[in-house]
């Protein structure tokens, strides 16, 4: 991917502008939610420390405000939605990151239009990233620009013999921070298929 497009200066920029570990570090706050794909047949792929997983939405709302009215509003958008199949075959990188791209796209982006038409107050990445992100599933996040290449060439080859990855999703979880790791709190199934 080239380092010099609008999207990755963009990106670039964001991502020096998250404070740094001992700052706070990215800013999740106890009582966050966050709506995900699980996709588990790629956790060993992973090696940022969390579940391989497509996020749909971060933040959602404040876990306070998930409510009986809001679980049945999820329920209803999800079960309107039918379930379907990514495949992940390739790498892509932001700065920073490294990644495989869950294909296709427009599955989980027609998840996201209808979450964000329902919610529009719940910015994607707090609005760091301006309008969000491309659906992806973080392989890697630890090395920094000086490292990142050699780092993350050498983890595609070590990963790129499992691939293709065949990922069946039929549900979207509602997962909460409690101040120190990520919980499950619901799962929200897909249509099945006729």
């Amino acid at each position: 991917m080239p380092d010099d497009t609008p999207l990755i200066r963009s990106l670039r920029a964001a991502v020096e502008a998250v404070p740094a570990p001992d700052e706070g570090g990215w800013p999740d706050t106890s009582g966050d939610t966050a709506l995900t794909i699980k996709l588990p047949a790629a956790d060993p792929l992973v090696r940022a420390g969390f579940p391989a997983h497509v996020t749909v939405l971060y933040p959602f709302l404040h876990e306070s405000r998930v409510d009986g009215a809001v679980r049945r509003e999820l329920t209803a958008l999800f079960g309107g939605h039918d379930a379907f199949t990514l495949t992940l075959a390739a790498f892509g990188r932001y700065p920073g990151v490294l990644y495989l791209d869950p294909w296709p796209h427009d599955p989980v982006e027609a998840l996201q239009k209808d979450l964000a038409l329902r919610w529009p107050d719940a910015l994607p990445y707090r609005g760091i990233f301006g309008a969000g992100l491309a659906p992806h599933v973080t392989v890697a996040n630890s090395e920094g620009p000086a490292t990142q290449d050699a780092a993350y060439d050498a983890l595609e080859a070590e990963l790129a013999p499992m691939l293709p990855l065949t990922c069946p999703v039929d549900a979207v979880h509602l997962i909460g921070w409690d101040g120190t790791r990520w919980q499950d709190r619901s799962a929200y199934r897909l249509r099945r298929a006729e």
